[in-house]
């Protein structure tokens, strides 16, 4: 029995829910929160988000870097991400670097 390609890029479930809330100006900038997931999932994706973003403030030029790894990290836990910076991100982009 032959398998269809589209049956074979059905897509799966999210493993999570991750949100990335930024802190404000005084470090540690950044913290993780789960919304749902397997624990160990969730946390070994914290360890590595942190390390990237820890020390970066939303408008810091090495920030835009990071939170791309940190995108292309959760496509590849499939988890779904939400980042909470409180403010728009038409903002972050309008700062001057």
């Amino acid at each position: 029995m032959s398998t269809s390609p589209e049956e074979l890029e059905a897509p799966q479930p999210p493993r999570g829910h991750v949100r990335v809330v930024y802190l404000g100006p005084v470090a540690p900038h950044w913290d993780v929160h789960s919304e749902f997931g397997e624990r160990a999932v969730i946390e070994e994706f914290r360890q590595r988000a942190l390390a990237r973003l820890l020390l970066l403030p939303p408008h810091d030029p090495q920030f835009r870097r990071n939170r791309e790894r940190v995108v292309r990290d959760a496509e590849r836990e499939n988890l779904i991400l939400e980042w909470d910076l409180g403010v728009p991100d038409e903002e972050l982009e309008e700062t001057p670097a």
